[in-house]
C-alpha cells in the first residue's frame, strides 16, 4: 500500500509540474500578445481613417470650387492633392502594421510550439528520474 501511495504522490507531483508549465506558458503568451493589439488595430483602422481624410479633402475641394468663378483643375488640385496625401498616410501606417502583426504572430506560434516541446521533454525527464 505504501508503494501505491508513493506512486500516487509522484503522479500528483508530475501533475503539479505540468500545471505549472502550462500556467507559465499561458502567462508568457499573454505577455507577448499584449503589443499585437495595437498593430492589429492600426492595420485595420488606418486605411479607413485615410479614406475618411480623402473624402473630406475632396468634399472640401469641390466646396472651394463652388466659391470660385472658374471651374479649372487649378481650382481643385490643391484640395485633391491633400486628400490623396491622407490616403497615403493611412496606407503608410496600415501596411507596416499588418506586416509586423503577421511577423510577430508567426514568431509567437513558433515560440509556443517550442514551449510545448520543452514542457513535454521536461515532463518525460522528470517521469524517468522520479517515477520508479
Amino acid at each position: 500500500a505504501s508503494q501505491s501511495g508513493a506512486a500516487l504522490e509522484e503522479a500528483s507531483d508530475l501533475d503539479n509540474i505540468d500545471r505549472a508549465l502550462r500556467r507559465a506558458k499561458a502567462e508568457e503568451i499573454t505577455h507577448l500578445e499584449r503589443g499585437t493589439t495595437f498593430l492589429a488595430t492600426t492595420a485595420s483602422a488606418a486605411p479607413f481613417i485615410g479614406l475618411f481624410g480623402t473624402v473630406w479633402g475632396i468634399m472640401d475641394a469641390f466646396l472651394g470650387l463652388s466659391h470660385v468663378k472658374s471651374s479649372s483643375i487649378q481650382a481643385v488640385a490643391p484640395g485633391i492633392s491633400e486628400a490623396l496625401i491622407a490616403t497615403a498616410i493611412g496606407l503608410a501606417a496600415a501596411i507596416p502594421a499588418a506586416i509586423a502583426y503577421n511577423y510577430f504572430m508567426q514568431q509567437m506560434r513558433v515560440f509556443s510550439r517550442a514551449m510545448d516541446m520543452f514542457s513535454a521533454e521536461f515532463l518525460n525527464i522528470a517521469r524517468r528520474h522520479f517515477v520508479k
